[in-house]
């Protein structure tokens, strides 16, 4: 058996290690016998000589062993899951995954909080009074069973290594690892019992990873190591660098995607909703054609039905129905305070990362994993990129509790948007697709 300090120098001296090598790390990690200074020295190193596919390979699986891994055996396949990077205005989870239920995919979806500038899918369900995010493994398989469709949270069973391990990543500027990104990633959704991924791998000033190479090389990373572990995939890499859809902040991130689920919404939040949906439904094998998977989507968006499975689905996680049925009772601020443009022109750009930070500042999302976070707060765009404004015409609303607060922000807001002579070029949603 390798000592903790060999495999340390192994890879710090830039040498690949073996698979052996790579489960003893993490079983001696989760036994104790690699303490946590040891394993910071570790993710240093691979940080900075990085691992190869191989190598992400074991990790990953070592991360996915250190706990359970769902069979799901009485939820029929096909199990599709897909699974966002993350970025401003990103709530197509919340319509996605009833959408392709009423397709006939099964949606076994573990999902996460918001951290930084990018919210999270779990924050937003919790802003519908009483739902549970938290499920046992039995509990989450008799939602799918019965829906179709069950999102939750990361239980203490699934990848318990991952989640020791993204603590010291976190505390020791490690995190931005494309192959210690990919096993976190991996290690989670392998633990699901799902046939297959999708994944959305966001690209821009608003998403993790800012340039497209980047975003490129973890999109196939992704793809690899699942095709490796035996699961169908494919990713989607989308444009980031303006905010997805017409709001930040959870509610009302939550009440966009009911109007998606309701043949409305913005046209880029429904139109990623829908391309994401005809990859899962194409991965399933459901649809034979992505012209016949798309077909099956609006016609379950026109019908009602995919709405009708999100309201089941927030039933069976004791959630208040009423307020999918009647967004106008989701958690709301008193007042919202509209931030003007001081000029006409075309709307050339809407910085993503700094309206994310002022809902941030305004109590939408956390810059500690253990923050609570306030579900009524946020901005409302009255225009998206590539609009037309008049002077003194809306650009977007600041939802807050306090005048004072919507005051505070109001320049930084208005500094977000550029203002232009001539209307820019077209914005294009969906950059590459992978498989």
């Amino acid at each position: 058996m390798s000592l903790p300090v060999d495999l340390i120098a192994r890879k710090r001296d830039n040498k690949r290690h073996s698979d052996v090598e790579i489960h003893e790390l993490i079983e001696g990690f989760m036994s104790n016998r690699v303490s946590d200074y040891q394993m910071s020295a570790w993710l240093m190193a691979a940080w900075l000589n990085g691992l190869d596919r191989r190598e992400t390979l074991a990790l990953t699986h070592a991360m996915l062993q250190s706990g359970k891994t769902l069979s799901l055996p009485s939820v029929r396949s096909p199990r599709i899951d897909k699974h966002s990077t993350g970025g401003v205005g990103d709530k197509i989870s919340l319509c996605l995954a009833p959408l392709v239920a009423c397709c006939g995919v099964q949606v076994p979806m573990i999902s996460g909080r918001g951290l930084g500038h990018t919210g999270g899918t779990l924050d937003k369900l919790e802003a519908i009074p009483g739902y549970k995010a938290h499920l046992t493994a039995k509990a989450f398989e008799g939602v799918l069973r019965r829906v179709g469709v069950s999102i939750m949270g990361q239980t203490a069973e699934i990848a318990p290594a991952d989640r020791r391990i993204y603590a010291l990543r976190d505390v020791t500027a490690t995190v931005e690892s494309i192959p210690l990104i990919t096993a976190s990633i991996l290690s989670k959704k392998l633990a699901e019992g799902v046939d297959g991924l999708v994944f959305d791998v966001k690209v821009g000033s608003g998403a993790f990873m800012s340039n497209l190479a980047d975003a490129r090389k973890l999109a196939r990373n992704l793809v690899d190591i699942s095709k490796q572990s035996g699961k169908g995939a494919i990713a989607l890499l989308t444009d980031m660098n303006v905010p997805l859809g017409k709001t930040i902040g959870n509610a009302l991130e939550t009440a966009e995607a009911i109007d998606i689920l309701n043949d409305r919404g913005p046209a880029d939040s429904r139109e990623l909703t829908l391309r994401l949906g005809v990859e899962m439904l194409c991965l399933g094998k459901v649809a034979r054609t992505a012209a016949q998977a798309r077909t099956l989507l609006e016609e379950a968006l026109a019908n009602g039905s995919a709405f009708d499975r999100f309201v089941r689905m927030v039933k069976a996680h004791g959630g208040d129905a009423q307020c999918v049925i009647d967004p106008r009772r989701l958690p709301r601020t008193r007042q919202r305070y509209a931030v003007d443009a001081n000029q006409t022109g075309w709307i050339s750009r809407c910085d993503p990362r700094e309206l994310a930070r002022v809902a941030l500042e305004l109590g939408a999302g956390r810059t500690r994993a253990d923050q609570p976070v306030d579900p009524a707060v946020g901005i409302e765009l009255a225009v998206q990129y590539g609009e037309r404004v008049e002077r003194r015409q809306p650009l977007a609303y600041l939802h807050a509790h306090d005048k004072r607060d919507a005051h505070e922000f109001t320049e930084r807001v208005r500094g977000a948007f550029r203002i232009s002579a001539n209307r820019p070029r077209p914005r294009k949603l969906v950059l590459q697709r992978l498989d």
